[in-house]
């Protein structure tokens, strides 16, 4: 036991020292530092004064009140201003930046506006849509009104149909139950699969760094290699720990000012502050057993290479699996019921996405769960018996790396130690 502390703890501080871990981390945190201050950084480059002023030529005189009236219940930050000089002046004026853009108000022969926009750029922009969608309201209103319909009458035609949805299902989920659940599942989805890549990577990089120094041979007669392989998968563990809660420290600082509109917007979005206990239990369960998974994997494949620029091509195969579990969870999310998840869920290699996802969206019988785990627990133990036999013969593997016929040759030595 005194050997897999001694491994674990060369593991984590070893990493936690290095280069690439502290620059990778500073970067992610300046990143959090910007987009808690992207506000204010938005404005320095745009100025304080982040309105869009849009002229307006109104020839009928009677268009430019309405248009301004909608715009500004939609969108405050465009101004309309009622131009009076020419066409051609309202032109030069957005050309040299004074404006941002030129609107021409006309009535056609049916006495329906009519317009034309003036701007800098051709490509979309919101402006333009803002405008459309409330000219094409006024347009309505006008028609309506001359085909003699009364506002009430109006009023009814674009109210909303009644529509009510109930489930005969009495135990199924209702709609902002699925709502809160997806949100939940979506996080866990993208912590689980950037987890998986970056520190099962990482894993194995680590594997194949102390085999290019030589230092393996020395490492591995002195500790099991059960033991050593647990000691790095434990000691990356924790290191990611360790990141994580110094970003989610940093990140709830910078936005404790903010964290009464946050708690309120995008905890409630995504589900955070109405979500059931039993939903965080289980992701905190299928994301140890996820990480145990796929590390056990990275371990044993970083073995089996003897240079790090090898690495990458050898974990080629499980960056395919997660990337396809991430894939099947994602057009899960829409049809959580289909045949294909409910099968793929009791796939072990994508059990950790797709029966947490199916968790959260629907009403699972216990024993599905159960047997789910059992199968990814099991999976995880026949993965470490494996993964220590290759991992004790890989070790000791020097030369050019052949991809996955190395696992013979890996058994071979683990024999010939016997």
């Amino acid at each position: 036991m005194n050997n897999f502390w001694i491994v674990l703890s060369h593991t984590y501080f070893s990493r936690l020292k290095s280069k690439a871990f502290i620059i990778s981390t500073l970067i992610i945190l300046l990143f959090l530092v910007g987009v808690a201050n992207l506000q204010s950084i938005i404005q320095i480059f745009t100025g304080e004064d982040d309105t869009e002023k849009v002229l307006v030529i109104d020839e009928p005189g009677q268009l430019f009140t309405p248009l301004e009236s909608g715009v500004s219940h939609v969108d405050e930050d465009i101004e309309l201003i009622l131009y009076e000089k020419s066409v051609e002046k309202g032109k030069t004026a957005v050309q040299e930046g004074e404006f941002d853009a030129l609107l021409v108000l006309e009535l056609d022969e049916n006495n329906l506006p009519i317009a034309t926009y003036y701007e800098n750029n051709a490509s979309f922009s919101f402006i333009e849509a803002t405008l459309e969608q409330q000219l094409q309201q006024i347009k309505t209103t006008i028609a309506a009104e001359q085909a003699g319909f009364d506002e009430a009458t109006i009023e009814s035609i674009y109210e909303q149909v009644a529509f009510e949805k109930i489930a005969l299902d009495e135990d199924t989920k209702t709609e902002e139950e699925l709502n809160q659940a997806r949100g939940i599942v979506y996080v866990m989805l993208f912590v689980l699969y950037m987890a998986v890549i970056i520190y099962g990577q990482m894993i194995a990089m680590d594997v194949a760094t102390e085999k290019s120094s030589r230092v393996m041979e020395i490492l591995i007669s002195s500790a099991s290699p059960v033991t050593h392989m647990f000691a790095k998968i434990i000691g990356i563990a924790l290191l990611g720990l360790t990141q994580i809660i110094l970003f989610f420290v940093v990140g709830y600082s910078l936005m404790s000012s903010k964290i009464n509109t946050l708690s309120g917007e995008f905890f409630e979005v995504f589900g955070f502050s109405q979500g059931s206990i039993s939903i965080y239990l289980y992701a905190i369960l299928f994301f140890i057993l996820g990480y145990f998974l796929y590390a056990t994997i990275a371990a044993m494949l970083g073995s089996l290479v003897s240079r790090v620029e090898d690495v990458q091509q050898l974990l080629m195969p499980m960056v395919m699996l997660i990337v396809i579990a991430f894939i099947i969870a994602m057009v899960g999310s829409g049809m959580p019921e289909a045949k294909f998840i409910t099968i793929t869920s009791f796939i072990p290699f994508f059990t950790p996405m797709i029966m947490f996802l199916r968790i959260g969206m629907l009403d699972v019988p216990i024993w599905e769960v159960i047997l789910s785990v059992g199968i990814l627990v099991g999976t995880i133990i026949l993965l470490a018996i494996l993964g220590a036999r290759i991992y004790r013969g890989g070790v000791l593997m020097y030369g050019p790396s052949r991809t996955l016929k190395d696992f013979k040759k890996a058994f071979m030595l683990t024999k010939k130690e016997k």
